[in-house]
């Protein structure tokens, strides 16, 4: 079968799984070439595998929690504060007879 479209226009394809291209005789007649201009040759397509790496920014909410803990200390001082206590004692003679009676 001659294909009369695409890449393998005026070439025989035969074949499913594996493709077979051959040239069509009537195609290839050499007086029908100029002397510098043939028919263009097709061939099987090649293919590239290109890697692109593509930055995705997500963003993530990360609460963060601040606890401030006041110690509080207590330095005691003593000042001391002098003072001055005066006791007077007394003590009563009995000058007249004896004490009992």
């Amino acid at each position: 079968m001659v294909n009369t479209e695409g890449m393998y226009q005026n070439y025989n394809v035969e074949g499913s799984a594996e493709i077979k291209v051959t040239p069509d005789k009537a195609v290839m007649d050499t007086n029908s070439c100029a002397p510098q201009m043939c028919m263009p040759v097709y061939e099987c397509p090649e293919e590239r595998c290109i890697h692109k790496q593509i930055i995705h920014d997500v963003n993530h909410i990360k609460p963060i929690n601040t606890r401030i803990i006041n110690h509080h200390i207590y330095r005691h001082t003593y000042t001391p504060c002098y003072t001055c206590t005066e006791e007077n004692e007394f003590c009563n003679v009995n000058a007249c007879g004896p004490m009992f009676m």
